[in-house]
């Protein structure tokens, strides 16, 4: 887990791009190549700057985003349609003192709100998925549903704490669910997150009901049309880049 953590960080921004001015500078002090470190560290700044543009990211989103929303008129029969409503762990921020402890990550708190909602309106049972961040108790399911429960009153009947990828919370959420003849899950994650998690969760073998949120691919609204650069947008391309590089290497590697 350390050694996939420390690659994807390397090659994801901005470790990536510094990645790039390491090796302009081994070119040009070690191997005499100035033309080429030249070019090289033209790459990594023009790569900074597209991918700290809004309006890139929401191209980009757009390409990723295939899940369309549920509309809030087709909650009430999710029950007709599923068996339970799944919330995948997204991280956590770790020892804040206005909390006294660790808490889910700002987009695992969207996805616990989106998620209440859906239940209010369904009555569905709900499974939240995650497990140990950096191998440090407690799990990401146990964080989500204590705060699933103390702030939005709404219980969690299953807490998978094993997983450490969105391959392995579809494969033991799936066991979970099997045990107990459920085979049929709304799944909540973020609308990018949404095609890979998908993915895993029917080579699962189970039906999914897909109930995207945190929409990117949306009007950016920013001035001169969201092409000054900022670092929100770098943030949010680099969430994409992730999911792209994802959806391409699972199918590699999970069978």
């Amino acid at each position: 887990m350390e050694l996939r953590f420390i690659l994807k960080q390397l090659i994801l921004p901005p470790g990536g791009f510094l990645v790039l001015l390491l090796f302009a500078w081994l070119l040009w002090a070690w191997l005499g190549r100035p033309r080429a470190a030249g070019l090289v560290v033209f790459i990594g700044l023009a790569g900074l700057w597209l991918f700290s543009l809004p309006v890139v990211m929401e191209w980009a989103a757009r390409q990723i985003e295939r899940e369309p929303a549920l509309a809030e008129a087709q909650w009430p029969g999710l029950a007709q349609q599923a068996e339970v409503i799944v919330i995948l762990g997204s991280g956590r921020e770790e020892a804040d003192p206005a909390w006294g402890g660790d808490q889910p990550s700002v987009t695992a708190i969207e996805r616990l709100r989106y998620a209440a909602r859906l239940q209010r309106a369904s009555q569905l049972p709900v499974l939240i998925s995650g497990g140990l961040h950096y191998g440090q108790p407690p799990s990401e399911a146990q964080l989500m549903a204590d705060v699933l429960q103390r702030d939005f009153s709404v219980p969690t009947r299953w807490r998978e704490e094993r997983s450490r990828t969105t391959w392995e919370n579809a494969q033991f959420s799936a066991e979970l669910l099997k045990t107990e003849g459920v085979r049929r899950v709304v799944l909540v994650t973020q609308a990018a997150h949404m095609p890979r998690a998908r993915w895993c969760f029917e080579r699962a073998g189970l039906e999914v009901v897909a109930a995207p949120l945190g929409f990117l691919g949306v009007p950016n609204e920013r001035p001169v049309g969201g092409w000054l650069p900022e670092s929100k947008a770098l943030w949010q391309n680099t969430r994409l880049l992730n999911e792209a590089l994802g959806m391409a290497v699972y199918p590699l590697i999970y069978r």
